[in-house]
């Protein structure tokens, strides 16, 4: 199938791959189906979700995981009813990345993922009930950070030490 799309011009998709978001996401609930597009480079995080209804909208979205390697997230029994989750194996979890004119700033949102049924094509942006996460969550400085923490854990020598994070 040919979907036009504002930024990555016509592209060809696969309607199998089609994840339906039923409320739409916050703020776009008119826009029910998307496609997870990669950015070209097949090790990097990120990714574009693209709207299949509206051409002009893609989030880009990252692995929480390849950034802040302790997120540890809660999927209530509501959600995991409406995306008809049975296991952990199906899930995909990305964040809403927001790409500011100061790239320094680049930052995601771990307050409230997206979380896609890889098997049923079922997604939704789920608000956490949490205060250990925060929608703008400054990447760069976590990258910064986890380097601190990977190089506390080797002596001069680069060996291994005890290291606890």
């Amino acid at each position: 199938m040919q979907l036009n799309t504002k930024h990555f011009g016509t592209i060809e998709i696969e309607e199998s791959g089609i994840i339906e978001f039923p409320n739409g996401i916050p703020g776009f609930e008119s826009s029910k189906n998307f496609i997870i597009l990669g950015d070209g480079d097949e090790n990097s995080p990120f990714k574009w979700l693209q709207s299949v209804d509206t051409p002009e909208l893609a989030f880009a979205v990252v692995d929480p995981l390849a950034v802040k390697k302790d997120y540890d997230i809660e999927i209530s029994d509501d959600v995991l009813e409406q995306l008809e989750i049975d296991s952990l194996e199906e899930v995909l979890v990305y964040s809403i990345v927001v790409v500011p004119e100061d790239l320094s700033k680049i930052s995601m949102n771990l307050k409230a993922p997206v979380v896609i049924n890889t098997r049923k094509k079922k997604g939704a942006q789920v608000v956490l009930d949490t205060d250990r996460y925060g929608v703008r969550h400054y990447i760069l400085e976590e990258l910064r950070r986890q380097e601190e923490l990977d190089n506390a854990c080797f002596d001069k020598k680069e060996e291994p030490i005890h290291c606890y994070k």
